[in-house]
């Protein structure tokens, strides 16, 4: 079996359907403890400056009750830093934002943003929080996030998982594996996520020195119908047996 990738799974969108009705249910801390109960080896939410899905009430309750890893996705906006070195998640993964996007379009433009970005790894590291910069797949952003003091990058894999046609996906898949090995080569350790799901996952295994897997979207949808519990475990297997 291979334990060397860690599974992230992302609980988000359960706390997307409860705001669906602006209730309280689903609510996402129970999906973490499901998740964790299932297989997964990190629990992911974002903290968005809007609050359109994870509360701070899900983050503090979830810092309470996530006994494996807790990975707060977030803006490097200067509330949700004060919230973050607050309430101390082992992981924090800085991302860009935007109020009108759906989900994350992009990687972080580290390179253009550099001089705020060292002061916020700086500001994490000293509290001895681990650092990831979500990231495009390109050099001058992996040396930008190695300049800003990040210990991990995660790969951004969406325009793999959006690739149409064979050559297009073998094409973007490159691009990731380069990626992967000149991150190693510059001292950062490595993650992937966004856009992958059961049918694409596999190939990304094979990326060199990837350490973390983040999946939400696939994995909640595919809860719909087969429960939350089925749906980890599914994932879990595919990546764990490659």
């Amino acid at each position: 079996m291979n334990r060397m990738i860690k599974l992230g799974v992302n609980i988000d969108h359960v706390a997307t359907i409860r705001e669906a009705r602006k209730g309280v249910e689903p609510d996402p801390v129970w999906a973490g403890a499901l998740c964790e109960l299932a297989g997964a080896d990190i629990i992911t939410i974002h903290l968005r400056e809007d609050r359109r899905h994870i509360h701070d009430r899900d983050l503090r309750l979830l810092r309470e009750t996530v006994h494996t890893k807790l990975n707060l996705e977030m803006a490097d906006a200067a509330e949700i830093v004060d919230i973050a070195l607050e309430v101390f998640p082992e992981q924090v993964t800085l991302v860009p934002e935007k109020r009108e996007e759906v989900t994350t379009e992009g990687g972080l433009d580290v390179q253009g943003n550099l001089p705020s970005l060292q002061e916020t790894v700086k500001r994490f590291l000293d509290a001895g929080i681990l650092v990831s910069l979500f990231i495009d797949p390109v050099d001058d952003q992996l040396q930008a996030s190695r300049e800003a003091g990040a210990q991990f990058v995660e790969l951004h894999t969406g325009s793999y998982a959006n690739a149409v046609g064979e050559d297009n996906v073998i094409r973007e898949l490159e691009k990731l594996r380069q990626a992967a090995a000149r991150g190693r080569e510059l001292g950062l350790r490595i993650n992937a996520g966004h856009g992958l799901n059961y049918l694409n996952v596999k190939p990304i295994l094979s990326l060199p020195n990837l350490e973390e897997l983040h999946i939400g979207h696939s994995i909640i949808s595919r809860a719909v119908f087969v429960g939350l519990d089925k749906a980890v475990r599914e994932m879990a297997s595919l990546i764990f047996t490659a």
